[in-house]
C-alpha cells in the first residue's frame, strides 16, 4: 500500500447535491487517500457537496453546468472547460462519478489520453450518441448487475463494464435502541410508530404510491405516522407537479404525514423507525436500503433494479413487492407492522446482509482494484 500521495486522482461530479452517488463516493475517500492517491474533486463550488468536501479537507476545482443566469451551458462549452482544466491539472486518473459526467468527460479523456473510470449509477435509456460517449471511457463500473445488464443491452461495452457495489459505514449505521428524539421533535406521543421513506422527492422514488397505500391502512393502523425525508431537486414542471400532488395526498390524512426535508441525521433517524418503505419505480442500487439494512431496520421495498441483489429472496432480509401495486404494498406494511417476530427477523437478516456484502471498506478495496489497474 502506498504511503505518499504520488498519484493524482480527479473525481468529477456534475451536480452540487449530496445524494446517494455523492455519499457513496465520499465514503471511499479515506481509504483511497491511504492508498496513496492525492484526491481532488471537481464539482459546483457551492452547495451541500462543496460543504462536505470542505469538511473533509478535500481540494475542490469548480465546475459549472449552468451560466450565472441559471441557463444550462452547451455540451461543447462544458467539454471545452473540462479539457482545459484536465490538461492543466494533469491527473493520473479521472473518475466520473455519474453516468451523465461519464458521458460528458469520456470523449475529452480519450482525446487527452487520460485514463477515465465512468460510474454508472443510473438505469436510464441512452441514445446512440450517449452510448458512444460512455464507451470512450477507459473503464465503466455499474452499481449493480441490473444496471450493467441494462446498459450493455443498450450497446455499452460489455468488456469495459464491471459491477461495483456501493458500501456503507457499518459503525455509523448500526442497530441502536430508539431514543424518541423524532417523536419529541414532531410532538408525537411515544406510542406513535414511524414509517419512513427516504430519498429525493420525485416520480422514480414512488412516494405517491406510499401515500395511496397509507390511505388504505388509515383506519387499520391509526398509530402509524409517515415521514417523507428528502427534498425535490429537479426544477422541471412535472417534478413540481409531483411534489404538489404528493403533498395534496398527504393532506388527505391530516397530521399523519411529516415532510422533514433533507436531513443530516439519517444515521440516527433510521433507528427511530418502525420500518423503512422504499416504493421506488426504479432503483439501480438504493443507498438508503444499504443504510437501513446496516441499521437493522425492517424494510419493505419494491422488487426493481438492483434491490433483489441487495436482498436475495432466499435470505428473507426484506419484504419485496411489485412496483406501483398499492394494495400489495399496503398488505406488506400491515404484515410487518402487526408481526413483531417478522420485524425482528427482517431486521436481523438485513444487518447480516449488510455485514456480508456491503461494508464500505470492502467497497473501497474493490474500487481501488480498478484504480490500481488503470494507473499501472
Amino acid at each position: 500500500m502506498g504511503s505518499s500521495n504520488d498519484r493524482r486522482l480527479l473525481i468529477l461530479c456534475e451536480h452540487p447535491t449530496l445524494l446517494g452517488g455523492e455519499n457513496s463516493m465520499l465514503s471511499t475517500i479515506e481509504g483511497v487517500r491511504r492508498e496513496g492517491f492525492a484526491v481532488t474533486i471537481m464539482a459546483p463550488p457551492e452547495g451541500p457537496l462543496a460543504e462536505a468536501c470542505a469538511a473533509r479537507d478535500l481540494a475542490l476545482l469548480p465546475f459549472r453546468s449552468c451560466d450565472f443566469d441559471g441557463k444550462r451551458l452547451a455540451q461543447s462549452r462544458r467539454r471545452e472547460y473540462l479539457a482545459s482544466q484536465i490538461a492543466q491539472f494533469r491527473p493520473d486518473l479521472l473518475h466520473a462519478n455519474s453516468l451523465a459526467m461519464a458521458r460528458l468527460v469520456g470523449p475529452v479523456a480519450a482525446a487527452l489520453d487520460v485514463s477515465c473510470l465512468g460510474h454508472l449509477r443510473d438505469i436510464v435509456k441512452l441514445s446512440a450518441r450517449a452510448v458512444r460517449d460512455l464507451n470512450a471511457n477507459t473503464r465503466l463500473v455499474a452499481v449493480s448487475e441490473a444496471a450493467r445488464r441494462f446498459h450493455v443491452a443498450s450497446g455499452v461495452s460489455a468488456e469495459k463494464t464491471h459491477v461495483l457495489y456501493n458500501g456503507v459505514d457499518l459503525e455509523r449505521f448500526q442497530p441502536r435502541p430508539a431514543s424518541g428524539y423524532l417523536h419529541r421533535e414532531l410532538g408525537l406521543p411515544p406510542e406513535t410508530r414511524l414509517v419512513g421513506v427516504i430519498g429525493q422527492i420525485g416520480l422514480r422514488k414512488g412516494q405517491d404510491v406510499l401515500a395511496r397505500a397509507a390511505r388504505l391502512l388509515a383506519d387499520r393502523l391509526p398509530e402509524l405516522h409517515y415521514l417523507i425525508v428528502g427534498r425535490r431537486w429537479s426544477q422541471k414542471d412535472e417534478s413540481r407537479r409531483f411534489e404538489a400532488d404528493l403533498r395534496a395526498a398527504a393532506d388527505a390524512m391530516p397530521g399523519r404525514f411529516h415532510f422533514l426535508g433533507a436531513r443530516a441525521d439519517v444515521d440516527r433517524l433510521l433507528n427511530e423507525l418502525a420500518m423503512l418503505v422504499h416504493p421506488a419505480r426504479q432503483e439501480p442500487l438504493g443507498r438508503v436500503l444499504l443504510e437501513a439494512a446496516a441499521s437493522g431496520v425492517a424494510i419493505v421495498a419494491t422488487d426493481v433494479g438492483g434491490t433483489p441483489e441487495i436482498f436475495p429472496p432466499s435470505l428473507s432480509a426484506a419484504r419485496l413487492v411489485g412496483p406501483d401495486d398499492i394494495e400489495v404494498l399496503a398488505e406488506a406494511i400491515l404484515a410487518v407492522a402487526t408481526d413483531p417476530a417478522l420485524r425482528a427477523g427482517l431486521s436481523a437478516a438485513a444487518r447480516r446482509r449488510a455485514e456480508t456484502a456491503f461494508d464500505h471498506r470492502q467497497a473501497t478495496e474493490n474500487l481501488l482494484g480498478h484504480y490500481r489497474e488503470l494507473t499501472g
